[in-house]
């Protein structure tokens, strides 16, 4: 699914404009590039979490060419971790009953 499509269904879903939609949907994006690049986490309840790690330095090598052997320097990555509810509705199970948190 595109940013796109998930423009398009949510508004034939809520009758909300296509272009406010989207507008809705561009900032959340940025919001969450902004809070990841300054080192915070983002959590959404039942959802998951995005946060930044850092991956230690380590050596790689061309499986073809096992002899040359490559540094990979240390560096920054985003890494989701699925939450609770979202994992059982993805892997075919039934989500439990949790309590709506606003």
């Amino acid at each position: 699914m595109t940013k796109r499509d998930m423009v398009l269904k949510i508004s034939r879903e809520t009758g909300i404009v296509q272009e406010d939609v989207q507008t809705v949907i561009q900032k959340a994006l940025d919001t969450i590039t902004d809070a990841l690049r300054d080192g915070d986490h983002i959590e959404f309840r039942d959802f998951g979490v995005f946060e930044v790690c850092t991956r230690k330095s380590r050596i790689g090598r061309n499986p073809n060419r096992p002899e040359n052997v490559v540094q990979i320097p240390e560096r920054k990555v985003v890494k989701f971790k699925a939450g609770k509810k979202m994992k059982n509705l993805v892997l075919g199970g039934t989500p439990r009953s949790l309590p709506i948190q606003s």
